[in-house]
């Protein structure tokens, strides 16, 4: 029932933005504002919209490709380091060595 509702009034407000063009007060500032409020609420209710579809799971063909790509990873073999020789870390000196010209 919500859907229905954020549809039907995410369409109200494009109906006057048409109302608005059609009597040619969008030329106006106060047309261009209204039809800059009602693009907002149309916009808020259609995004309302769209949740509540995702949340119903009605948009799942729209994440196909993001599940497939994750149940399918090639996964790298893991190569462990060889063991070295009793060899000592580089240690660097703190103090850079100065060179002289």
């Amino acid at each position: 029932m919500m859907l229905v509702i954020s549809i039907v009034m995410g369409i109200v407000p494009l109906l006057g933005i048409a109302w608005t063009i059609a009597t040619g007060t969008v030329t106006t500032v106060d047309g261009l504002f209204m039809s800059l409020i009602l693009l907002t609420l149309s916009g808020v209710f259609f995004l309302n919209a769209y949740w509540e579809l995702r949340d119903r799971g009605a948009l799942a063909f729209l994440h196909k490709k993001k599940a497939a790509v994750a149940e399918s990873p090639k996964a790298a073999p893991q190569v462990a380091p060889k063991p070295t020789a009793n060899v000592p870390p580089a240690t660097q000196d703190s103090k850079p060595k100065e060179v002289e010209s």
